[in-house]
């Protein structure tokens, strides 16, 4: 009888203790630019965070979400380090996420690994990133989807002589390196490449040698933000387009949040990218309405449908799971993790944990009066970062 009592008191007391962990509050740590001049980006990803919070609960599986936010201010590695050594040690997060740009993002994945917390990577597109560290997964899109098709799309319309204009960071000479490799596959020359500085260059000289090489088109790969306003501000003063150079460009470059800051200019300019404000679907229709009703004077982009994914997915692995944020468990539960996002239908690859996902070639037209990225061709679908490291 003793024994049966013995036992019983137990079994109680490790349910009670299951539920004392269940009931523990879910605590992810958000690591994003919110001053500096990539502010704008983090502004986005926690736009679409709280949005998702906003529509679906703060409660995932029984778990009371905290969000934790630290500013890294940009593209500043150490302050993005000790961020997230803060959350992982004071603050005792279950997650980190958030991570705009790719140096804080490849300094925080030492510590991810060291602390064993999943990561969640909701932008930074330097194609390595998953690979430096087992807990990281992407919920944006890796560089190489959005510049290696554009290569071939180029020389099949016409365009057999490009010039290349990059920032002088990793994703940018991922994006160099990756266009001009599927261009001259394809039977395409590169005119000349430029790398212009990550912070208030003077895209001056950089132009006047695009003029003077005569090349049938630009390839073009900025930070969303002020310098594509700049840089197209100066392509027209220049007469750049009159002279019949056309620009092609990875998608970032005329997000929403950022193209109406560049008016007619970018009419006509063709890019590839996931996300588009204009894609028909149902679930973008409902997203962009939630969107607009949450914030009234702002254009959802691809930074905010990243923030919102990365919330499912989360949301999602912690269903599958049980509540159990623990890195080995979380990482299994959103390995192959497929659903239909704003964008599109997405999938986590299982062996990379980078992101599978549509990726739309579009043109920049004046729809409804306002200017927006137009798809006109889909056919890149379920598209895998085309590039193994």
């Amino acid at each position: 009888m003793n024994i049966t009592r013995t036992l019983a008191a137990l079994s109680l007391g490790l349910a009670a203790a299951s539920i004392s962990q269940a009931a523990e509050p879910l605590r992810i740590g958000l690591v994003l630019p919110m001053s500096g001049p990539f502010s704008s980006y983090g502004q986005n990803i926690e736009n679409g965070v709280k949005l998702y919070l906003q529509e679906h609960g703060d409660t995932f599986a029984g778990r009371k979400v905290q969000v934790i936010l630290k500013d890294d201010t940009g593209a500043a590695p150490e302050v993005s380090r000790r961020a997230a050594q803060e959350l992982i040690v004071r603050d005792k997060v279950d997650i980190l996420a958030g991570f705009a740009m790719t140096p804080g993002a490849l300094a925080v994945a030492p510590v991810a690994t060291e602390g064993k917390v999943p990561m969640i990577v909701m932008n930074a597109g330097t194609s390595s990133l998953p690979g430096k560290s087992p807990y990281i997964v992407r919920t944006s899109a890796a560089v190489p989807q959005y510049t290696v098709p554009l290569g071939p799309w180029a020389v099949k319309n016409g365009l057999k002589k490009v010039f290349t204009v990059v920032a002088d960071f990793g994703p940018g000479h991922d994006a160099e390196r990756y266009f001009t490799q599927s261009f001259t596959e394809a039977g395409g020359q590169i005119a000349g490449a430029v790398r212009v500085p990550l912070k208030n260059p003077d895209f001056g000289p950089f132009l006047q040698r695009i003029k003077d090489a005569k090349p049938d088109a630009l390839f073009l790969f900025l930070p969303t933000g002020e310098q594509p306003v700049a840089f197209f501000k100066g392509f027209n003063e220049r007469d750049l387009g009159k002279a019949g150079i056309k620009v092609i460009a990875t998608g970032d470059l005329t997000a929403e949040d950022s193209i109406d800051a560049m008016g007619d200019h970018v009419l006509g300019v063709v890019t590839a990218h996931q996300y588009s404000e204009a894609h028909d679907s149902p679930e973008n229709k409902a997203f962009t309405q939630a969107y607009y009703k949450a914030y009234p004077n702002q254009r959802p982009n691809f930074m905010a449908v990243a923030g919102y994914d990365g919330m499912h997915l989360i949301n999602a692995a912690l269903e599958k799971t049980k509540g159990d944020a623990s890195a080995a468990k979380f990482m299994s539960a959103v390995r192959g993790m497929s659903f239909v996002s704003a964008r599109g239908p997405i999938t986590i690859d299982p062996e990379t944990r980078d992101i599978n996902q549509t990726i739309y070639i579009r043109k920049v037209e004046r729809v409804a009066g306002k200017l927006q990225n137009v798809e006109f061709d889909d056919s890149l679908k379920d598209y895998k970062n085309p590039i193994k490291e």
